[in-house]
């Protein structure tokens, strides 16, 4: 066999536009991600406690860019992203303990991830918006 007809027959190397990712494959990636995430948004939390402490000038400041439409989906993800990390950080727990190591348990569990982390975010904003006003 000649090496174009080799290199013809070879099967092609998967890649993104014929690989299927498993869901358990893309929630590992979004937990390191979610995780990776958490820093940049506990620089906020930072920052507010800091301005806080320093002046009423630099509290405002902040309050002003939190309170924001922009500044309130910062805060809508960071939400996101914690619980999302939580609820994904409890799944390897119950993983640490020998459980739900099955794949299709593995696979719901993942669903059940973003499903959770979701309506938890949902419900937190709902509480927090009706105890503001």
């Amino acid at each position: 066999m000649s090496k174009a007809a080799a290199a013809r027959t070879r099967p092609l190397s998967p890649h993104m536009q014929i690989y299927r990712w498993p869901v358990t494959m893309a929630m590992s990636i979004l937990h390191r991600a979610t995780g990776i995430a958490l820093y940049f948004g506990t620089i906020l939390v930072v920052w507010w406690l800091l301005a806080a402490a320093t002046s009423e000038s630099a509290f405002a400041f902040i309050n002003g860019f939190l309170g924001s439409w922009f500044g309130v989906l910062i805060l809508f993800g960071y939400t996101w992203v914690l619980l999302h990390h939580m609820v994904g950080g409890i799944r390897h727990f119950i993983w640490d303990t020998g459980h739900g190591l099955r794949k299709d348990i593995a696979s719901k569990a993942a669903w059940a991830n973003i499903a959770i982390s979701i309506s938890l975010t949902v419900l937190f904003w709902i509480v927090a918006l009706v105890l503001r006003a």
